[in-house]
C-alpha cells in the first residue's frame, strides 16, 4: 500500500530523474545497490526500517534529499550540476554521495555540509549510469563507454568498450573473484554488468589485473530494451548470479547463470513471465498487462512484481517455477484498479452567460471583422434554451461572433492575399512544398505585390533563396517567379541594401542572370534563322498543296485508232468475225454510257429522265 506521497515544489520545472536511498546509518547497505529506482519504492516497507533518506536527483542538476521518517525535505545540494543529473549513488560511508548529469562531470557530495567534495569530468559526452565497487574504493562510470574509477586519486583504472547507445545499467554481480588462490585486492577478478537504451543484449565484464582484455566476456540476450534489473549477487563460488530483467515490451526474463569466464554465444533466458487478463466477461481476447519493476526477495528464491499502471501499480509477491521455460499469470486488473479516468472525460460543462453580459470578440487575425453586438432578442431566445432544443452548431455559434463563414479559408478556395502573406511564411519556414507551389504560382501582379509588401522583413531572404532555387528548374515556372523577384526588388530594396553579407546571398542569382543575358543574344539569332526557315516550309508547303488538286483525271478519253486496234488483236485470237465484233461494240457502247453518267452526276447536271440519256448520246 501507499505509505508517503512527496511532490517536489519545483516538480513541474525541475522533474525527478532518479532516487537512490541512503544506506542505513552505521550498517553496510543492502548487497543488491544497482541503478533501479523502481524496486526502491516497491521494497520500502520490507527493507530495514532505518532507511530514511533518499536521494532525488532533478532536471535542473540540484539534488533533493527527503527524510521519509520525517515526512520533509531535508536539505538541497546545489551548485554540482548544470544539466540533468542521470544517476545518483550512496557510498557505504552514509556522508557521501556520488552523481553523475549530461553535463559530462561527476560530481562526490559531502552531505552533511550539502557543499561538493570533488568534481571531475567523466566522459567526452554526458555520464549516465554510476555503481560503487563493494568496497568502496572504486567507482564505475558510464556514458557509453565504460570506465572504472580509483576514487582515491580520480584517475581512470580501467576502460572497457561498453555499448553503441548511452548505458541505462550498471551493476557489480559479484562480491568475491571465483579464484580464491590469488590475494583479493578489492576489485580484480570481479564481475559487472551493464545494459543500454535500444540494446537487446546485457553484457557481463570482467575486470583483471592487466588492461589488456577491454571487451564483455558474456552477454545475456531480452526481447527488448532492458528498463529495469534486478539480481542475486552471487558469494560463493558455486552459487550462480539470479537475474531478473523487465523489458520494455512488459515482460519478465529470468536468468540463472554461474559466471565462470569467457562465453561466446549471448545466453538466452531460463524463464520469460508475462501478466494476462482472462479473457471472459464479455472481451473475450486476454490482454497483456506490463510488468514494470521486478525484484529478488531476500530468500534469493521468491520475487516481488510490480505491473499495471504507473499511477497506482499492483505489488504482488511470486514463488518461482523455472522448470517451464515460459510463464503467463492470469490476473483481473479490472477488478483491482480504482482509476475510472474516462467518465470525467465526457462531462463537457457549457458556460451560462447572463443576458446582459456584453461579449467582446476580437476579429480574428487576417479577417478584421467590426464587432457587433447581437441583437438582444436574439441573445435571450439563444441563452434560454428549453430542455428540447438541440444545441447550436459551429456554423451558428461563428455567426453570433460575426465571422462571414465564406471568408474562412476552406482547402479548394483560394486564400485571401493576407492570408497569403502568412502562408509563405509557413512555407518557407517548414520547406513545405505544397504551400510554396500554391502561394508562388499565382499570376495576379496586385496579389504578388500585396503579398510580397505584407511580408516579414525577415523572410525576405529565405524567399530569395527559394526563387532562386526555382528559376534553376523549368521554364515555365522561371516566368513566373520573375515576377516575384521584380516585386521583392522593388518593394524591400532598401531592407536588401543594408545587409552587409548580400554579395554572397545573392551570388546565385546574380550568376544565373548573368548566364541568361549572354546566351540572350545568341538565342534571338536562333530565333531568327528557325523563323525564317519555318516560313519558308510553310511556304513551300503552301504551293504544293496547289499543283496537287487536279492529279486524278475526271474524263479519259481514248482514241478510236487505238480501239480498232484492239479490235483487230482479238479477231484474230478469237477467230470469230462479225458476232464478237458486235457484242463488243454493244459492250463499249455500254460503259461509255456508264462514263457519261458518272461524269455528268460530279459535275452535277444529270437529267432528271434516266430515258433520255441514250438518246442524247
Amino acid at each position: 500500500r501507499l505509505q508517503q506521497e512527496y511532490v517536489p515544489s519545483a516538480h513541474l520545472s525541475a522533474a525527478c530523474t532518479c532516487l537512490a536511498w541512503a544506506p542505513p546509518g552505521g550498517r553496510p547497505p543492502p548487497s543488491k545497490d544497482g541503478p533501479q529506482r523502481k524496486k526502491r519504492k516497491s521494497e520500502v516497507a520490507e527493507v530495514d526500517k532505518q532507511l530514511d533518506i533518499l536521494a532525488i536527483g532533478t532536471a535542473v542538476g540540484s539534488i533533493l534529499l527527503y527524510s521519509t521518517v520525517k515526512g520533509e525535505l531535508q536539505s538541497k545540494l546545489d551548485g554540482g550540476h548544470d544539466n540533468k543529473v542521470n544517476c545518483v549513488r550512496w557510498h557505504q560511508d552514509n556522508c557521501c554521495l556520488y552523481s553523475c548529469s549530461d553535463d559530462k562531470h561527476i560530481v562526490e557530495w559531502n552531505t552533511q555540509t550539502c557543499k561538493v567534495k570533488c568534481k571531475w569530468k567523466g566522459d567526452n559526452s554526458s555520464v549516465t549510469s554510476l555503481c560503487i565497487s563493494p568496497d568502496g574504493k572504486m567507482l564505475l562510470s558510464a556514458g557509453r563507454t565504460i570506465k572504472l574509477w580509483d576514487l582515491e586519486t580520480k584517475e581512470v583504472y580501467r576502460h572497457f568498450t561498453g555499448h553503441a547507445t548511452s548505458v541505462s545499467s550498471l551493476m557489480f554481480t559479484t562480491v568475491k573473484p571465483m579464484n580464491e588462490n590469488k590475494p583479493f585486492d578489492g576489485i580484480t577478478g570481479l564481475y559487472f554488468l551493464s545494459g543500454a537504451i535500444h540494446d537487446r543484449l546485457l553484457s557481463v565484464w570482467y575486470i583483471r589485473s592487466d588492461r589488456k582484455e577491454k571487451n564483455a566476456v558474456m552477454s545475456f540476450t531480452v526481447t527488448d530494451e532492458p528498463t529495469f534489473i534486478d539480481l542475486t549477487v552471487s558469494e560463493v563460488k558455486e552459487e550462480p548470479v539470479k537475474l531478473a530483467v523487465v523489458c520494455r515490451d512488459g515482460q519478465l526474463h529470468l536468468f540463472e547463470h554461474i559466471l565462470n569466464g569467457y562465453c561466446k554465444k549471448p545466453l538466452t533466458s531460463n524463464c520469460t513471465i508475462q501478466i494476462a487478463t482472462p479473457g471472459n466477461d464479455g472481451d473475450s481476447t486476454p490482454t497483456p498487462v506490463p510488468i514494470l519493476a521486478a525484484a529478488f526477495c531476500t530468500d534469493k528464491q521468491s520475487l516481488l512484481l510490480v505491473y499495471g499502471s504507473l499511477l497506482q501499480p499492483i505489488i504482488e509477491k511470486v514463488s518461482l517455477n523455472t522448470t517451464e521455460s515460459h510463464v503467463c499469470l492470469i490476473r483481473d486488473i479490472q477488478k483491482v484498479l480504482s482509476l475510472k479516468t474516462d467518465v470525467a472525460l465526457t462531462k463537457v460543462k457549457t458556460p451560462v452567460v447572463n443576458s446582459d453580459t456584453k461579449v467582446l470578440v476580437p476579429g480574428i487575425p487576417g479577417h478584421s471583422t467590426a464587432v457587433k453586438t447581437p441583437s438582444s432578442g436574439k441573445e435571450k431566445k439563444k441563452n434560454k434554451r428549453k430542455p428540447g432544443e438541440t444545441e447550436e452548431s459551429i456554423e451558428e455559434r461563428l455567426e453570433a461572433l460575426d465571422i462571414d463563414v465564406s471568408k474562412v479559408k476552406t482547402p479548394g478556395g483560394l486564400p485571401q492575399t493576407d492570408s497569403f502573406a502568412v502562408l509563405l511564411v509557413q512555407g518557407l519556414e517548414s520547406n513545405d512544398a505544397e504551400i510554396l507551389n500554391r502561394v508562388l504560382n499565382t499570376r495576379k501582379e496586385n496579389v504578388i505585390k500585396n503579398t510580397v509588401a505584407r511580408m516579414p522583413i525577415h523572410a525576405v531572404i529565405p524567399l530569395l533563396h527559394e526563387l532562386t532555387k526555382r528559376l534553376q528548374g523549368n521554364p515555365y515556372s522561371a516566368s513566373l517567379m520573375v515576377r516575384w523577384l521584380k516585386s521583392v526588388f522593388t518593394l524591400h530594396a532598401s531592407y536588401l541594401s543594408t545587409l552587409p553579407d548580400l554579395i554572397p546571398q545573392l551570388g546565385m542569382l546574380y550568376q544565373l542572370m548573368e548566364s541568361r543575358v549572354k546566351t540572350l543574344q545568341k538565342l534571338s539569332r536562333l530565333h531568327g534563322r528557325l523563323f525564317i526557315l519555318v516560313t519558308q516550309v510553310a511556304a513551300s508547303e503552301a504551293v504544293q498543296d496547289v499543283t496537287e488538286v487536279n492529279q486524278t483525271a475526271k474524263l479519259v478519253y481514248e482514241d478510236e485508232s487505238s480501239e480498232e486496234e484492239g479490235s483487230d488483236d482479238e479477231m484474230i485470237a478469237d477467230k470469230d468475225s462479225d458476232e464478237n465484233w458486235d457484242e463488243d461494240e454493244e459492250k463499249e457502247e455500254q460503259s461509255d454510257e456508264q462514263d457519261m453518267t458518272v461524269e455528268k452526276e460530279i459535275n452535277g447536271d444529270s437529267d432528271l429522265e434516266p430515258e433520255n440519256e441514250s438518246e442524247e448520246e
